[in-house]
């Protein structure tokens, strides 16, 4: 008999009871605003901020709307002005060029290797273009950050880290996020914490921490930050600094607080779901799994394969055949976006050449979520459909 999975590749595991708790007191006292506090209470936004902080090894920590929001303030607190080029890799999400054109900035890409990480190659051959890097560590996949991050200060370029998908990650023992001017983390849904939205900000630098706190709209209310620079800080940046409101409340903090605790072993659960699939389709026919370097600490909540140089006709019959097993694989080789799987070429507000290297790593990248609510059975049975419907498309 065929097999087949049951299970939904969207649902993510339950909020844990002690969040559930802590968000019940918010709504208890109706306190949701950050800066709305009772005399001497330390609110759940600030709490949050000083945790993250410490968890991360940062100096200074800033919590906001979405991950988005944290992109788009870290460009405007490095100084991007309307008109400035910002590199970014061709491989990554819309919300990555969106954030640089929301500040009227424009991308130039850089290509992607068969690691799904931005080519280095490429991106020293563009160094002299731009003087800010926002690096997309897309899909948990980091790069040599060693050899990046000495290219980029021999150039003077500023690194901005998407750690939308590495959180918790690490090179060479180094948390994602910590080698550049600044970190930036989300905590959608489909993330490693989940508050529905939001966005978590980190630097060890006090001018870029204290203008980031005014654009997401402190209101002068700066001194109720617990992982904010001194009142002096502010006081050289807070009359020339807008206000870009985006701030995250403490409904969305105390939801998150628990499960930043939980972290570590949250990525354990991950990683040990994500090698099940790796492990059952090494091997197949056709198929190229993107190995992970031992240098990189990675957290496997989502798996990519490259079905390389197969004609978009094979690709999409995989994809039918394994949707008909309910196995749900997404593709960043489709004509047109879906969901989330939009390419450089397919965002027309911003500028690009054809990079044929890296369209044919693009137009064979699947991408497959791995929730939390997967057994390690699961992860097993699905990584045996995929590798059977493969074989099948590859040998006919």
């Amino acid at each position: 008999m065929t097999e087949t999975f049951t299970g939904s590749f969207t649902q993510q595991e339950p909020i844990p009871e002690e969040a559930i708790e802590a968000a019940m007191a918010v709504l208890r006292h109706g306190r949701l605003h950050r800066y709305n506090v009772a005399p001497g209470e330390l609110g759940e936004t600030a709490l949050l901020e000083q945790e993250f902080a410490a968890q991360m090894g940062a100096k200074y920590c800033l919590a906001v709307s979405s991950g988005g929001y944290a992109l788009a303030t870290a460009l405007r607190a490095v100084g991007v002005q309307p008109g400035d080029l910002v590199l970014t890799n061709a491989f990554t999400l819309a919300p990555v060029p969106g954030a640089i054109a929301s500040v009227g900035a424009r991308p130039i890409f850089v290509g992607v290797t068969e690691s799904l990480t931005i080519d280095l190659d490429d991106l020293e051959a563009k160094l002299d273009q731009a003087r800010v890097l926002m690096l997309s560590h897309m899909r948990g996949h980091l790069c040599d950050m060693d050899r990046l991050m000495q290219m980029c200060d021999a150039a003077g370029v500023i690194v901005i880290e998407d750690c939308a998908h590495t959180m918790g990650a690490a090179w060479r023992g180094q948390l994602s996020g910590r080698q550049g001017a600044i970190g930036c983390y989300s905590c959608q849904t489909y993330k490693h914490v989940n508050s529905g939205e939001g966005g978590l900000l980190i630097t060890d630098d006090e001018e870029l921490a204290a203008k980031a706190t005014m654009l997401s709209g402190s209101y002068m209310l700066y001194e109720r930050h617990l992982a904010a620079p001194g009142p002096e800080v502010f006081e050289r940046i807070k009359y020339t600094t807008p206000n870009v409101s985006g701030r995250m409340d403490n409904l969305r903090a105390a939801i998150l607080r628990p499960q930043l605790r939980d972290l570590d072993r949250q990525v354990r659960r991950w990683n040990e779901r994500y090698d099940e699939i790796a492990a059952g389709l090494r091997g197949t026919p056709g198929l190229t799994i993107v190995e992970r370097p031992e240098e990189e600490t990675y957290v496997g909540s989502s798996i990519q394969f490259l079905l390389l140089d197969w004609s978009p006709e094979r690709i999409a019959e995989v994809i039918r055949r394994c949707a008909v097993r309910g196995v749900e694989l997404k593709w960043f080789g489709g004509a047109e976006p879906t969901g989330f799987t939009s390419r450089y070429d397919s965002w027309r507000y911003a500028d690009s050449a054809p990079m044929p290297a890296s369209d044919r790593i693009l137009a064979g990248i699947m991408d497959m979520r791995v929730p939390l609510t997967f057994s390690l059975e699961d992860c097993c049975l699905i990584a045996r459909i995929i590798r059977s419907e493969v074989g099948a498309v590859y040998q006919s």
